[in-house]
C-alpha cells in the first residue's frame, strides 16, 4: 500500500464537473498528480469550466474532448479528459466510462458530484420534478458506480465518493422534499456500495456538505433565505469549494483505505453526531 495522499498514476472520473464543486475537485485532483475525466452535460459549460482551471491553477494542464461520435482529438498523455453526456441514462454513463478508460487505461476514482436542486415541499412537487430530481441526483451516482465496479475490482482499488447533503439529515432547511429524499437516497448508496466492495481493495464514501458557496445557494436562495441560513451557521460562513474538494482528495488518496462507508460531515457546526 501507498502511505501517501498523492494521486501520481491515478485516473479520477468527476460528475458535474462543469459546477463550482466539480471545478474545485478537479483542481484538487490535478494537483494530487491525478489525471481526471471531467464529466457534465453541457459542452459549453464544459469548456467554460476549462478556461477557468486555466486561469485558477498555475500548472499547466491538457486536455481532449470526447466528440459526438465517440472519436478524441487528443493524446492519453492530456491531463483532463472532457466529456459530454447525460449521467442518468445507464447507456450514455457506460459507454463515457468506456471510452475513457480505454483513452487513459483506467477508472481509479469516481466523484458522483452531479445535482440539481429542488425547493419545493412535498404538496408543491409534481410527479415531473421527482423523477427528474432522482435521476440525476442518484440515479447518475449508481449507473456510473455500476460502469466503473468491474474496472476497480479488475485493480483491486478503487475508490468512489458520493456528493451527499445535510439535506439528508435535516429533511431540508430550504432545500425541497424531492432533493432532501434524493440525497438520504445517496446515503444509501454509499452504505450499500461500500458493505458491496470492502474485499475488493475498494473504499466508498460521500461527503455530506451544507452550504457550499456555489450558484445553488447565492443564486437559488433568496437574499432573506441566505440570511436566515448564515444565521443558523455556528462558524458564520458558507462552505468554500475548495474546503469541498480537499475532503475528496483526502478520500480519493490510498491513505484513506481504512474508512469505508463514512459520510463526511461538513456542515459549520450545524449539527454534530
Amino acid at each position: 500500500m501507498k502511505h501517501t495522499l498523492e494521486l501520481e498514476g491515478y485516473v479520477a472520473f468527476v460528475t458535474g464537473a462543469a459546477g463550482t464543486m466539480g471545478i474545485a475537485s478537479t483542481i484538487g485532483l490535478l494537483e494530487k498528480g491525478a489525471k481526471v475525466v471531467m464529466a457534465d452535460i453541457h459542452r459549453e459549460n464544459l469548456e467554460k469550466a476549462l478556461s477557468t482551471i486555466a486561469k485558477q491553477t498555475n500548472m499547466e494542464h491538457s486536455f481532449s474532448f470526447v466528440e459526438e461520435n465517440g472519436e478524441i482529438m487528443g493524446d492519453p498523455s492530456d491531463d483532463i479528459l472532457a466529456v459530454v453526456f447525460d449521467a442518468s441514462d445507464r447507456k450514455a454513463s457506460f459507454k463515457a466510462v468506456e471510452i475513457a478508460a480505454k483513452y487513459f487505461g483506467s477508472i481509479d476514482i469516481l466523484v458522483n458530484n452531479a445535482g440539481i436542486l429542488s425547493k419545493h415541499k412535498a404538496v408543491e412537487t409534481t410527479e415531473e420534478e421527482w423523477h427528474k430530481v432522482f435521476s440525476v441526483n442518484l440515479d447518475s451516482a449508481f449507473f456510473l458506480s455500476q460502469a466503473v465496479l468491474p474496472l476497480m475490482r479488475k485493480k483491486r482499488w478503487g475508490r468512489i465518493i458520493n456528493t451527499c447533503s445535510f439535506a439528508a439529515k435535516s429533511g431540508g432547511i430550504t432545500a425541497g422534499t424531492a432533493y432532501s429524499v434524493s440525497k438520504a437516497a445517496m446515503v444509501g448508496l454509499t452504505f450499500s456500495l461500500a458493505a458491496e466492495t470492502t474485499k475488493d481493495g475498494i473504499t466508498v464514501n460521500g461527503i455530506a456538505p451544507a452550504y457550499v458557496k456555489t450558484p445553488m445557494v447565492t443564486e437559488k436562495l433568496s437574499k432573506e433565505e441566505q440570511l436566515a441560513v448564515m444565521d443558523k451557521i455556528p462558524v458564520g460562513r458558507y462552505c468554500e469549494p475548495e474546503e469541498f474538494a480537499h475532503v475528496v482528495t483526502f478520500l480519493a488518496s490510498p491513505l484513506a483505505g481504512f474508512i469505508t462507508g463514512e459520510i463526511v460531515d461538513q456542515n459549520g457546526g450545524l449539527q454534530f453526531d
